[in-house]
């Protein structure tokens, strides 16, 4: 079984307003940094995202990327790589638990394989660096939503 990165964050707002801007891809642009443009190409009955192209641009890594998503709820998505051309596999989740009135602690998890060869080591440091830069924007995101 792969080894993966995870990490949490307390954002204050409620889970649901966290989970609103989760699933609203045209706006990782905004938000994320290395996203540069998101096209949702598949929404299921509740018109929420299942297949999603990401152009990504991370500096020394660019790529276009389709991602599978499966939503568990209102408190956990879940996603899974279709097709890269930087990468092997991709899976990530992000886990939304109450944390208090209208706080909510977020769990990013995340797995990545890159074609290119890597020392393990390495590879969990940019996942790290990826985590860690989107649970900042994300709550940046959603708190600036609040105010």
């Amino acid at each position: 079984m792969a080894e993966h990165t995870s990490s949490s964050i307390t954002i204050e707002a409620a889970p649901a307003d966290v989970m609103a801007v989760i699933a609203d891809f045209a706006r990782y642009p905004d938000w994320t940094g290395e996203v540069k443009e998101a096209e949702v190409l598949s929404a299921d009955e509740h018109g929420r995202a299942e297949r999603v192209r990401l152009v990504m641009d991370a500096g020394a890594i660019k790529d276009d990327q389709t991602l599978a998503y499966t939503w568990h709820g209102d408190h956990e998505v879940s996603w899974t790589l279709v097709k890269s051309q930087m990468l092997r596999s991709l899976d990530g989740s992000y886990l939304l638990k109450p944390a208090g009135q209208d706080a909510t602690e977020v769990t990013y998890q995340l797995t990545v394989d890159v074609k290119i060869p890597m020392l393990g080591m390495i590879k969990r440091k940019a996942e790290k660096v990826v985590i860690d830069r989107a649970l900042a924007g994300l709550k940046q995101r959603v708190e600036s939503l609040g105010e």
